[in-house]
């Protein structure tokens, strides 16, 4: 929840950062968000190639040099990431604001969303069954001023670029309990509630839902463990709270936690489930007893079907109580990705979400705004009344092949209807029932 004065706590659970994102078989299309660790290899030979011949003697090599060593140090991943946008508005905001937009919050306006640096060295073995490996990511732009954490990088730049590190976590895999053991991420970490990840090359839109902006978790500083039981996952993990740290850089004191499952029923489905509860509110905003004892309660539930190798759809469901604010969401968002070429699709997405009292939607316009907001210091927000919002989306994602140097060249032209459902009038300044968003983004991955 983001709400004026009183924000608490927001890609992937066990999911290392990537500098880019390999294109998938379709490109743009949507999937549950991943719930995959940063695993060892099953199998991997560390030592070099065999060395026995035929009958298991010798083998003798004739002026060959000797095959390199593999070290722990060796497949160590640095890439950059870029990614600009712009949305245009269809009514003239008086206060330029795209409302509702927590990633490209700015109407009419070109943003650089981010640059990301990102260092993963994958899981693994170090002995007896172990796996250790790290993962680390920053980023620059736009996108830096939703996804600060108070108490790390809340106070680092204070501008409309920031800068904040979005992972920094080791990796870990242990032979514990059953046969696939058990995979877990401490430190700084994605949160691993939803669809939309922040990563613009592992979703489909440039916009995100509501959902995915008001009512799932961004940033943690946690530890978070998956369970592999037969071919599912038990997930669990406690945390600090949304986008907060310890000491100052709290804003009640008091952690937080998941737990859910994911797995694949079949080859073509996937399921994720998660519950998260904990306090989020701040103390300053209602007091250390209200807020160190009045819990948020999260639940979300995504599921993805690859139906043929060119459709697939995903959908989610989602509802998040807070006892402090007395607010709630409800919320039902659906993808379709047709997949016409292996480097073209098509996605559309709609989204019924309902904000209860109108506490959870809320735009920043300071660049402060939201990591004060979350810290219950006083800020610049913008709220709407309750209301019930609609939004219909449809782009196309086009990624062709430009070179070696070139990893990934992604450009998503997008238009997006918005609808207050019930009368309100959210938009434009809070003069008008609908909205129309045109534009889209263009990402470069080396």
């Amino acid at each position: 929840m983001r709400g004026a004065g009183v924000l608490g706590s927001l890609p992937v659970l066990l999911e290392p950062a990537q500098a880019f994102a390999d294109p998938p078989a379709s490109p743009g299309a949507v999937a549950a968000k991943p719930v995959a660790p940063a695993s060892m290899a099953a199998g991997k030979n560390v030592s070099g190639p065999s060395q026995s011949g035929p009958a298991g003697g010798p083998v003798v090599h004739a002026f060959t040099q000797a095959p390199k060593l593999k070290t722990w140090f060796s497949d160590i991943d640095v890439g950059l990431q870029v990614e600009a946008g712009i949305m245009a508005n269809s009514a003239r905001t008086h206060n330029g604001q795209n409302f509702g937009q927590l990633l490209s919050p700015y109407a009419n306006e070109p943003m650089l969303n981010q640059i990301a640096l990102t260092i993963t060295k994958p899981v693994d073995p170090i002995g007896d069954g172990y796996g250790l490996g790290f993962n680390f990511q920053l980023i620059y732009g736009s996108d830096a001023r939703i996804y600060e954490i108070a108490g790390i990088s809340d106070r680092w730049m204070g501008t409309e670029y920031e800068l904040t590190p979005t992972e920094a976590n080791v990796a870990l895999h242990m032979p514990w309990l059953t046969k696939g053991g058990l995979d877990g991420q401490i430190g700084i970490l994605m949160a691993p509630m939803g669809v939309e990840v922040l990563n613009p090359a592992q979703r489909a839109f440039y916009t995100l839902a509501y959902t995915s902006e008001y009512s799932v978790p961004f940033e943690h500083v946690g530890a978070y463990f998956q369970w592999h039981v037969g071919a599912w996952q038990v997930l669990f993990g406690i945390d600090a709270g949304n986008q907060v740290s310890f000491g100052k850089g709290n804003n009640n004191g008091r952690p937080d936690g998941y737990f859910g499952f994911s797995g694949q029923p079949s080859d073509t489905v996937t399921v994720n489930g998660l519950f998260r509860v904990g306090p989020e509110d701040a103390w300053r905003t209602l007091g250390p007893a209200v807020a160190h004892s009045a819990q948020r309660f999260w639940y979300d539930l995504n599921a993805s079907w690859q139906i043929t190798p060119r459709w697939s759809v995903t959908g989610e469901l989602n509802h998040v109580y807070d006892e402090g604010i007395k607010d709630n969401t409800w919320s039902a968002v659906g993808w379709g990705s047709y997949a016409a070429t292996p480097t073209l699709s098509f996605n559309a997405r709609a989204e019924v979400y309902r904000d209860q009292t109108g506490g959870f939607v809320t735009q920043f316009p300071g660049n402060t705004s939201y990591m004060r907001s979350i810290l219950g210091r006083p800020a610049r927000t913008l709220s709407a009344p309750p209301t019930t919002y609609g939004d219909l989306s449809f782009n196309a994602v086009w990624r062709p092949h430009v070179s070696r140097y070139v990893k990934l060249l992604q450009i998503r032209p997008e238009i997006r209807f918005d609808r207050a459902l019930n009368n309100t009038r959210p938009f434009a300044a809070f003069t008008h029932r609908d909205r129309i968003l045109i534009g889209g983004d263009v990402t470069l991955g080396f």
